[in-house]
């Protein structure tokens, strides 16, 4: 039974850091990590990529063990994410009969993308484009050198990359006490690295890697813009999957891709780029919820449909109104001035 980074031990102790409530439950096949999440109508339970469950059988059991505790923490609703459980040819109808409902939307990705690390090296590097495969052979050529640092002070140097790729691009990176909270609880814990690239000594990109025994997550990375020609966030990369391979781990996940026939999704240049790599894609359930209280979930998806209803047309009040109130300030300023100039000082 293979658990998510989201369902480690270490996980939960840097959910806590961050003031969340986790609940960590296991048994007969199955083991959870359960995180209190807080709205304007109530409390509900998320279980991120979780529970961990051997099979249908073990999930039906972790079900439960989910529902009384719900029900214990009066929680509205219980949001799962079984990645792990085989469940069947139908999906989609195994967990419906299990009493959960499609949830609005998915929070963890849905699609992902994967690499087998225990292939030879040079199977592994023969799957990449060719461009990736010369970059990481040959930009020591160029002055460039890859640290692996297991000191959560290094985090600095890849917020430093993110504040300057969050300015000049359509990007929300997580919060500074987000990132440097994961770094101060998962790296000594051996649950994650951060990678390095350097320039003649002077750091260039770095990424931060989310890890458990059998997977590498490429989880967090940015590169200084000034440097771009280099490309160094692509060997950078190919060597966060060296150094997991000689660690033992099998999996190399890059954390979320758009489909390949949705050429103009938001993700779609990242995602170009992580499939350079070769590997696989690998599609999961996406987010499901079992209804606890089921007055107060009808309630919350009622109050969910009204806001994205509401949502276009407070839309189009906006670009309506917001022209409006610069016409009105253009003519009336210059008058306040003109009148504030005559007045006795």
């Amino acid at each position: 039974m293979t658990a998510s980074i989201l369902q480690s031990e270490p996980w939960a102790r840097f959910q806590r850091s961050l003031g969340k409530e986790v609940f960590e439950r296991s048994g007969d096949g199955w083991t959870f990590l359960a995180i209190t999440e807080k709205t304007p109508l109530g409390r509900f339970l998320y279980v991120p990529y979780g529970p961990a469950a051997a099979d249908h059988a073990a999930l039906v059991r972790a079900l439960a063990a989910l529902r009384s505790l719900a029900g214990e923490q009066r929680a509205h609703y219980v949001r799962i994410e079984p990645v792990g459980t085989d469940l069947g040819q139908r999906p989609q109808a195994a967990l419906q009969s299990l009493g959960l409902v499609k949830a609005p939307v998915d929070v963890q990705p849905k699609l992902t993308w994967m690499l087998d690390l225990s292939q030879p090296e040079e199977d592994l590097l023969a799957g990449m484009r060719s461009t990736s495969r010369n970059l990481y052979r040959n930009i020591h050529k160029k002055g460039v050198t890859f640290d692996v640092s297991t000191d959560p002070k290094d985090i600095g140097i890849l917020l430093g990359f993110l504040h300057d790729v969050s300015e000049r691009a359509d990007f929300k990176a997580q919060s500074d006490d987000y990132l440097r909270q994961a770094a101060r609880n998962l790296v000594p814990a051996g649950a994650a690295k951060i990678f390095i690239a350097r320039l003649e000594g002077t750091p260039i990109a770095a990424a931060l890697s989310y890890d458990t025994e059998s997977t590498r997550v490429y989880a967090h990375a940015a590169a200084d813009d000034a440097h771009r020609k280099l490309n160094a966030g692509i060997p950078l990369v190919v060597t966060m999957m060296m150094d997991a391979r000689a660690a033992g781990i099998d999996r190399f996940d890059m954390w979320g891709v758009s489909p390949e026939d949705e050429p103009d999704h938001q993700w779609a240049g990242f995602s170009r780029f992580k499939r350079s790599f070769g590997g696989y894609e690998v599609s999961y359930p996406g987010s499901w919820d079992l209804p606890v209280n089921q007055l107060m979930y009808r309630a919350y998806l009622l109050t969910r449909q009204a806001r994205e209803s509401a949502g276009p047309a407070v839309h189009k009040a906006r670009t309506a109104v917001v022209p409006a109130v610069h016409k009105v300030r253009s003519a009336v300023v210059p008058s306040l001035r003109k009148l504030r100039s005559k007045l006795p000082r």
